[in-house]
């Protein structure tokens, strides 16, 4: 049976979508550890007791650092978006839909049956809270000497989590980047 343009352009879009799904469950997943430089005029006990107090109050758990490289680290188990995993799991049963109810008009023989691929829709939102809930890991490292006037470090840490910091701890604490993490679209 030949392929009518009207029936092979929903086929083709229907298969983009698809496409389109597994590469935005990637990079939704994806690992977006960035590396600041900050610098305040404050003593740098002071800025490090201020980084620690308010990792810890977020569920940071300290972990053992390395005095010599001047490092504090900290772990956290990071978790998955309850509403984009239900949003990626809609948008798989949806899209597995259309590719059943596509599947149905090429191959009629099959009847109804090509419309439970939309099962599999939930599948998405899984696989998304799979491999977003991770351990993530902050360092907080001193760069600057003792009796420098400026105190400057250098964080490792997740984009969102450095967000968040230079958000809430960049006025208390006189901290100072380059603000390129509040600039980049991505």
């Amino acid at each position: 049976m030949p392929l009518s343009p009207a029936l092979g352009s929903t086929l083709l879009l229907t298969l983009l979508l698809a496409i389109g799904l597994v590469f935005f469950l990637r990079a939704a997943s994806k690992d977006r550890t960035t590396v600041v430089d900050v610098q305040s005029p404050r003593p740098a006990l002071e800025v490090l007791d201020g980084l620690s107090q308010w990792l810890k109050q977020r569920g940071w758990q300290a972990e053992a650092g390395d005095p010599e490289r001047r490092v504090l680290r900290f772990r956290g188990q990071v978790g998955a978006s309850g509403t984009l995993a239900l949003l990626l799991s809609l948008l798989g049963t949806v899209g597995a839909a259309c590719l059943g109810l596509v599947l149905r008009q090429l191959l009629p023989v099959l009847g109804w049956w090509p419309l439970l691929l939309a099962l599999l829709g939930p599948l998405a939102g899984l696989i998304y809270r799979r491999r977003a809930a991770r351990q993530e890991l902050v360092e907080l490292r001193l760069i600057s000497d003792d009796d420098a006037p400026l105190s400057q470090l250098r964080l490792r840490a997740h984009r969102d989590e450095l967000i968040a910091l230079e958000l809430e701890l960049g006025p208390l604490l006189q901290l100072a980047s380059d603000g390129t993490l509040l600039s980049s679209p991505i």
